[in-house]
């Protein structure tokens, strides 16, 4: 039986609305941080943000971030690039590495790395992989990862789908030849409302560049859901950092 993911009866959104309305929630960045060479990241500062604000976002002291980029005060200005101390890196692609290792990697079949969003604050793999389950789709869970934004998984946390684990086709799109050769991240959160978080978005360019490190084929493209399914979804929503992402992988 093939996966049903390309004849949908409802929407992406009225889909997560309903799992919500259905008690299945219990077990479920503008902002331009990404992962840099080395065990760093680097914070493109925004209006209204503080330096104690961007400390707490990372986990890291405001002394640490004083230090490394050399401030003698707390005074940033919108714009500046602050270099942030990758603290959580490891600790957040730890299983993801683990779970490749031991799976074989079909590396050449992967050609594409598709970008969503969930499109309301709830959920996680379990329960998203659940539904889909109930409503035929023979895999279960779409997409390849989840990243928690902190409500029913930890914020930043990447959670790994059994399709990566048995490197399954995707369901996550209506073209069958993306979900042939495709992997999909799902952010949780409704980024038409917001950004997604700083942890998330952290998390996400992590586990995109480890992806393209080895794990996908070298012409691998970065694409993002309405990318690819034109005039159907507006996943992953506006707040979605497609500049940033355009400049970084494509």
């Amino acid at each position: 039986m093939p996966d049903s993911s390309h004849s949908r009866p409802t929407s992406r959104r009225q889909f997560f609305r309903q799992l919500v309305a259905g008690g299945l929630t219990a077990g479920f960045l503008a902002n331009q941080a990404w992962a840099a060479p080395g065990n760093q990241m680097t914070h493109r500062v925004q209006r209204g943000d503080t330096l104690s604000e961007i400390a707490t976002a990372y986990g890291v002291s405001i002394r640490d971030l004083k230090r490394i980029n050399g401030l003698k005060g707390d005074l940033i200005r919108i714009g500046q690039v602050l270099k942030v101390p990758n603290t959580r890196a490891t600790d957040v692609l730890a299983p993801v590495i683990a779970a490749t290792k031991a799976t074989r990697v079909d590396r050449y079949r992967w050609r594409y790395i598709v970008a969503h969003h969930s499109a309301i604050e709830n959920g996680n793999a379990e329960i998203y992989g659940r539904e889909h389950t109930r409503r035929g789709m023979r895999h279960g869970l779409a997409y390849h990862f989840v990243i928690g934004n902190g409500i029913d998984s930890g914020d930043g946390e990447i959670e790994i789908g059994p399709r990566w684990h048995k490197q399954l086709r995707g369901g996550h799109v209506r073209s069958s030849h993306v979900n042939d050769v495709g992997i999909g991240i799902c952010m949780v959160g409704n980024f038409e409302n917001h950004r997604p978080t700083d942890r998330q978005h952290a998390s996400f360019l992590q586990l995109v560049d480890y992806l393209r490190e080895g794990q996908v084929s070298p012409d691998c493209k970065f694409t993002v859901h309405k990318w690819v399914d034109r005039a159907h979804t507006l996943c992953p929503g506006k707040h979605f950092p497609y500049d940033e992402m355009k400049q970084r992988y494509m």
